[in-house]
């Protein structure tokens, strides 16, 4: 049986994007106390051990406790189906696409972990300009998702609109 490249593209960089992740969040939750920081570029960036219940920048994290647990337990399943459905349908010439699409699935896998493990997501990474301009701490999962949206983003304002309406 012969596995479509972009089966292997997708198992490759999810899996080194989820280890990756599990890595960093593994030093951090075991060389940092909760709400510690290490100044690495002096106010700019910083490795602060934070706990996120919620959703990117916290959103959800002050709902219901309940809701929290079956929403983050239910709805990362669902999307990683929703992302494999999706890449069925890609050509496997569209290294892009499979690109994004790879990088997103390994992200949602590496904070589906934590979730699973813990009730709650280990951020870390912790940019801002002095204390004017503070980006909610975010770790190497959330990194792979973003960019994989981003990716997907210009690829459909890349399209040729007449391609697009056929």
């Amino acid at each position: 049986m012969k596995i479509d490249r972009k089966y292997l593209t997708l198992m490759a960089l999810a899996g080194f994007i989820i280890t990756l992740d599990q890595a960093t969040k593994l030093y951090v939750h075991t060389h940092f106390q909760l709400g510690e920081s290490l100044i690495v570029i002096l106010d700019y960036f910083s490795i602060t051990y934070v706990r996120n219940p919620g959703a990117a920048f916290g959103i959800l994290g002050t709902s219901n406790e309940t809701f929290r647990t079956i929403f983050f337990l239910t709805f990362p399943p669902i999307a990683l189906i929703i992302l494999l459905t999706i890449l069925k349908d890609v050509a496997t010439k569209d290294r892009i696409q499979v690109f994004a699409l790879s990088s997103i699935f390994g992200g949602a896998v590496g904070n589906f972990i934590d979730r699973i493990r813990f009730s709650y997501v280990i951020d870390f990474l912790d940019f801002h300009i002095g204390e004017r301009f503070v980006w909610p701490a975010f770790n190497v999962a959330d990194s792979a998702i973003v960019v994989g949206v981003a990716i997907l983003i210009l690829l459909i304002f890349r399209k040729d609109p007449e391609k697009v309406k056929s």
